[in-house]
């Protein structure tokens, strides 16, 4: 079903989002936060043409509190995605509370972009004590990361310790500079790029960064009547009559509560779990696997089923969720053997025997 598609003729929500909600009905919550969602993604579409799929994958990561890894090509459109979608999300002030317990009201940046490059140092984008002479002390200033959602562009260009910063950042909502550690925003998001043809100069993501992002994302090139679209609105985006509206944003605090809303309403059953697992286990007893799926992978992937699931209108988990999102979630998880041809393809065919029991059990 389409996010743009919400209406009171809905089966699954039997009411209409625009309609008054009671916040103590789990259905009307549910309801509620879809509603806050699919006013994010319309915001973001007004904007990146020919990307519906893409936006839809990295809304499911945000509001499950994943990353986002994008193989593309320059002039793909990854810059005004990030920066449209961050750029929608507005915030009161939010206090950031440093290892001492010192808390300071400061605003968290809606978006910021870091070009990675090889002579990148740590403390560029962690940020870094500055010597106050006035008072000779030392405060600190804080780098791009702290913000709603950050654009790592080309982060395979920089080098091992940028990179050892940038997973501590992901995994754990910290950054640690001379011993002190300060955390990050709730609503911290990263989309990360970088061109799988261009090898030259390019430090390869360690397999432990690389499990800590819940998607890895080809964007292909966009359709025909899409990039004509996109040639017919040139003038306006280059004089910034796009930019987004003040009163067509979404708030961070009703993202952060559409977050608890899905993850406490939309059920995963038993069965679910258990194809999960199955499809795991057959991965990594293949021969045609080097290194199968982590269970991190498996815990990542379940917020994100649940948040694809309320976006589709239930409050439960299905099958139809798992063949979307499982070999996105997968893929760049798994080392196959020379010769075991496309990943995508040996997904499809090792998933089908776990899926046809899900079907079986369903029917029961």
């Amino acid at each position: 079903m389409s996010l743009d598609n919400v209406t009171a003729d809905d089966d699954s929500l039997a009411i209409s989002v625009s309609s008054p909600l009671d916040s103590s009905d789990p259905q009307h919550e549910l309801a509620a936060a879809r509603e806050t969602l699919v006013k994010l993604s319309g915001i973001v579409k007004e904007t990146v043409i020919g990307r519906d799929e893409v936006i839809e994958l990295c809304i499911i990561a945000l509001v499950s509190d994943g990353h986002v890894l994008l193989e593309d090509f320059p002039g793909s459109g990854k810059t005004t995605l990030a920066k449209t979608l961050g750029e929608a999300i507005v915030s009161k002030k939010v206090p950031l509370m440093s290892s001492d317990n010192s808390i300071a009201e400061q605003d968290i940046a809606a978006f910021r972009r870091i070009q990675f490059t090889p002579d990148l140092l740590p403390s560029d984008v962690t940020g870094v004590p500055i010597f106050d002479p006035s008072n000779n002390s030392f405060h600190f200033r804080r780098g791009p990361l702290f913000a709603h959602v950050v654009l790592a562009d080309e982060i395979n260009r920089t080098s091992p310790k940028v990179q050892s910063a940038m997973l501590e950042a992901m995994g754990e909502k910290q950054v640690s500079v001379d011993n002190t550690t300060y955390p990050l925003g709730e609503l911290f998001f990263v989309i990360a790029t970088q061109n799988p043809l261009d090898l030259v100069g390019t430090y390869p993501l360690p397999t432990p960064q690389l499990d800590r992002f819940l998607f890895k994302l080809t964007m292909e090139h966009i359709d025909r009547d899409a990039e004509l679209a996109v040639l017919s609105t040139h003038l306006d985006r280059q004089q910034g009559s796009t930019r987004i509206a003040t009163e067509n944003t979404v708030t961070r605090e009703s993202l952060l509560s559409a977050r608890r809303i899905i993850a406490s309403n939309v059920v995963i059953s038993d069965a679910i779990k258990v194809a999960l697992v199955d499809i795991s286990r057959d991965l990594r007893r293949d021969s045609r696997v080097l290194q199968g799926n982590s269970t991190r992978s498996i815990v990542l992937m379940l917020p994100a089923l649940k948040a694809a699931a309320a976006l589709d209108g239930r409050n439960y988990v299905s099958a139809a969720d798992i063949e979307k999102l499982l070999p996105q979630v997968f893929a760049h998880r798994l080392e196959l053997a020379p010769g075991a041809g496309d990943v995508y393809a040996l997904l499809r065919e090792i998933m089908m025997p776990a899926m046809e029991q899900l079907a079986r059990s369903t029917l029961r």
